[in-house]
């Protein structure tokens, strides 16, 4: 089993940056790549980026040349660097990882606020 714990959600302002963590812990080696997901009220969740156990990246759209994901393997921690963030950008974001069996987003942090106020 994996356990995943978000952190570093706030309230900031437009144009401000905030950088969130995902510590994981656990059967590690069951994991292979990871990402980040958001979910806005009324909205359905989205993928906003992900990062493979070779750090080869993709985002959203959306976010692309403002977020930046990284992951530090020796702490067992992702990152999601969030630069220049607009009202847009306020939802609850989920940390998520994949089993390196199955492929399946397996395992779910519990999620971390950021609101941007305007």
């Amino acid at each position: 089993q994996v356990q995943l714990v978000e952190s570093g959600g706030g309230l900031v302002q437009t144009g401000g940056s905030l950088r969130l963590s995902c510590a994981a812990s656990g059967i590690i080696s069951s994991i292979n790549g990871m990402g980040w997901y958001r979910q806005a009220p009324g909205k359905q969740r989205e993928l906003v980026a992900t990062i493979t156990i070779r750090d080869m990246t993709n985002y959203a759209a959306s976010v692309k040349g403002r977020f930046t994901i990284s992951r530090d393997n020796a702490k067992n921690t992702m990152y999601l660097q969030m630069n220049s963030l607009t009202p847009e950008d306020t939802a609850v974001y989920f940390c998520a990882a994949a089993n390196r069996y199955t492929g399946n987003w397996a395992y779910w942090g519990q999620g971390t606020q950021v609101t941007v106020s305007s």
